[in-house]
């Protein structure tokens, strides 16, 4: 161990690298130091920045293994392994030290908010820096009566890192020819640009429900991808080029949960497995949403629609327990929205069919949370089915239909008015949400 730790430092494996942050604007915020694995996939001044995120849930931006962060209820001893003691200090333990960046501290009562900073700076370091604007590559903007979160910046650096700030404009994030499960071509010598590109638009669905589906669609030729697929992502960027300000308007409403779910039957052309969506809202505004292929390719229309229908309310049933958690108490059970009509009858009929025993296990999950009044299942529309745009490549006319009702654009402050313009977007998008 002692040889292997020398030749670490001999290698130079090891690099410190000074990063500069930067506000939304570009300007800079401050100089960061941060410690860097060496690799032949990083180059120096490229890509010795780049960090990446494990597995995250959208909802609330956090990490799935938060639970390891509880209080433990026994105590821990540690100490040096066999065989690598250090002689001057036999007692000594290695500590792992977590430094947490970017904190967000929000609450109805302002002067409580201003105690809880109170008393962290008594043990922490902290810079206050005022409201929130930008964080995590999130940007928020204030007006009337809502808030705006986009992702602007990060779509411009995005467009800017792989050359395509002159690119042409494109309306749809979805290409007609990438119904063919995007046809065999030659596959990429090196995948490396690829894997980058697919990986920072991930990151741009927090904020973008339109590029959720074509995302996922270049998301599984993550291991071989083709040429073609690496034209299928730029176009997703040749899309954003037209649609930077986008994003999602969160504004004061009713407490109460709806989704809406869908399924595409057999929408991979390649393996048959059928493509689910859903997108789920708290009052008037959407809080998380998903384009997902299914695990096992269905044997019918209805076990897809079930299927998407079982996850939906998987999805909804968490929400409920976590605003239960946070104080927030529904007073009404959510709405779930179909709009297949085999699918509700399962979900309502109290007797079990041999031709849908395949489902079983999904059936008697939705059945319980239905008898429950853990939720309610309605039907809506196919005309009316927001999460339509979340399975499917849509005809640009019905994407940007279904779009609009989704998603928002910021008070723009270089067009006079800005109050006016707030409540014009507002005002839009409310119109928008109460025409479903």
């Amino acid at each position: 161990m002692d040889s292997e730790f020398t030749s670490l430092q001999q290698q130079h494996t090891w690099s410190l690298v000074y990063k500069v942050k930067r506000n939304s604007d570009g300007s800079i915020a401050r100089f960061k130091a941060r410690l860097v694995a060496k690799g032949y996939l990083q180059q120096y001044g490229l890509d010795y920045a780049e960090t990446f995120s494990p597995v995250v849930k959208p909802t609330t931006l956090d990490v799935s293994n938060a639970f390891l962060h509880g209080v433990l209820q026994n105590e821990v001893y540690m100490s040096q392994p066999p065989g690598y003691k250090d002689i001057s200090k036999p007692h000594h333990v290695v500590y792992l030290l977590l430094y947490v960046d970017d904190i967000i501290i929000t609450g109805s009562d302002k002067v409580l908010v201003v105690d809880i900073i109170t008393q962290l700076r008594v043990s922490f370091a902290l810079k206050d820096l005022g409201p929130l604007h930008y964080f995590l590559g999130l940007q928020i903007e204030y007006s009337g009566d809502g808030i705006f979160v986009h992702q602007s910046k990060y779509a411009k650096d995005l467009l800017s890192r792989f050359h395509m700030m002159d690119c042409k404009p494109c309306s749809n994030p979805c290409a007609s020819s990438q119904s063919s499960a995007l046809a065999v071509s030659p596959l990429l010598s090196d995948p490396t640009t690829y894997r980058s590109l697919v990986g920072a638009l991930q990151y741009l669905t927090f904020t973008r429900p339109d590029l959720c589906y074509a995302v996922q669609k270049v998301c599984q030729f993550m291991s071989k991808p083709s040429q073609l697929h690496l034209v299928a992502a730029k176009w997703i960027l040749r899309y954003l080029m037209g649609t930077l300000h986008k994003g999602i308007y969160f504004w004061p409403g009713s407490l109460t949960l709806s989704a809406y779910c869908d399924a595409d039957w057999a929408g991979d052309p390649i393996n048959k497995r059928s493509i689910t969506g859903m997108i789920v809202f708290l009052g008037n505004s959407p809080i998380t949403w998903s384009a997902k292929k299914q695990a096992v390719v269905s044997r019918s229309s209805t076990e897809a629609e079930y299927k998407s229908l079982a996850h939906t309310t998987a999805e909804l049933y968490w929400l409920r327990m976590l605003l239960k958690d946070l104080g927030v108490y529904l007073h009404h059970p959510p709405i779930l929205w179909c709009d297949n009509f085999s699918s509700l009858a399962l979900a309502s009929n109290p007797i079990f069919h041999a031709r849908a025993k395949h489902i079983e296990v999904d059936y008697h999950f939705v059945r319980e949370k239905v008898l429950n009044r853990d939720m309610v299942i309605k039907y809506i529309s196919t005309l009316d089915q927001l999460a339509d745009i979340f399975t499917k490549g849509l005809p640009s006319p019905w994407f940007h239909a279904l779009s609009y009702k989704l998603m928002g654009t910021p008070p723009l402050r270089l067009r006079g008015d800005v109050k006016n313009d707030g409540e014009s977007v507002n005002r839009d998008i409310k119109q928008s949400t109460n025409d479903l």
